[in-house]
């Protein structure tokens, strides 16, 4: 799900097959309409809002999970709601010790670029700046050099 276009063409370089540029009820609807009323099997929610949270619960489909990653702003959700829709949901910090080794047998043998995300470089300390671009959705992610 992506409304800016850098996003979306990165999605599309690795391997997406629909970008979902809608939010909300809206977004929702969608993801149920391209899979035929049922929803996702899976969802990562990695923005920790409230309206991600739940569209990420909503377009769960029965029985499938939602797995989120860091930490939740402000996020309050309804108890009877999240019982009823029968979704799994699994968070907490991201296991990067567990995955680091693997991933860096895939860039260094050249199988992943994850620089492709870098569109921004700033000098150290231009980090506020740096955080502000992404914040703002003018850069996807921000490369500090000292």
């Amino acid at each position: 799900m992506s409304r800016h276009e850098p996003r979306q063409k990165l999605a599309w370089e690795y391997g997406a097959t629909d970008i979902v540029t809608e939010r909300g009820d809206e977004g929702v609807a969608k993801i149920k309409e391209l899979t035929g009323g049922l929803g996702a099997h899976s969802v990562i929610e990695a923005v920790g809002t409230q309206e991600s949270m739940m569209q990420a619960i909503r377009s769960t489909r029965p029985g499938g999970h939602v797995g989120y990653v860091g930490v939740a702003h402000d996020v309050a959700l309804d108890g009877l709601e999240l019982f009823f829709s029968h979704v799994h949901l699994h968070g907490g910090p991201a296991p990067v010790r567990q995955y680091l080794p693997q991933l860096i047998d895939l860039i260094w043998n050249r199988k992943i670029d994850p620089g492709k995300v870098f569109d921004l470089e700033l000098p150290l300390d231009q980090a506020a700046e740096a955080y502000k671009a992404m914040d703002e959705r003018r850069a996807i992610k921000a490369l500090l050099r000292v």
